[in-house]
């Protein structure tokens, strides 16, 4: 495989990025970490979907707990579909239930942060490839 342009090697890198923001694991999944990526996705979507259950979908409350939904919002930008439904307010959610659902949310996100920095860095060293090339092909 021929080496990427700077440019290539930018657009690849904010690629990466994005995939692995929009669903974790996937920006592994596009340098060829495959394993790495599924557990990720799993090991993500687990603890957030532990937080939704244990405190509801109230949880995800962009008006009133905004340090807590950046933090949320980082595990997908589908927990900005999330927030909409919750912003009529109809799934309040009060006491210890809705903390320790904001915390699993919370951690999921910080968690799926950390996981798209390693990605992008990982895909800036080089150290993965993207599916479908002619040397994957040959293995």
């Amino acid at each position: 495989m021929k080496p990427r342009s700077p440019t290539e090697n930018a657009f690849f890198m904010v690629t990466v990025g994005l995939l692995a923001w929009a669903i974790p694991g996937a920006g592994h999944f596009l340098i060829g970490e495959r394993r790495r990526a599924i557990i990720i996705f799993v090991t993500i979507a687990l603890t957030f979907a532990t937080g939704l259950y244990v405190g509801s979908i109230g949880v995800i409350d962009p008006v009133n707990a905004r340090p807590w939904y950046i933090a949320q919002i980082m595990a997908s930008p589908l927990v900005g579909v999330l927030a909409n439904v919750t912003r009529s307010g109809q799934y309040a959610v009060y006491g210890r239930a809705a903390d320790v659902g904001q915390i699993y949310t919370s951690i999921a996100g910080m968690l799926n942060l950390l996981c798209i920095l390693s990605a992008v860095y990982m895909a800036y060293q080089g150290r993965g490839e993207v599916i479908g090339t002619e040397e994957d092909e040959h293995a």
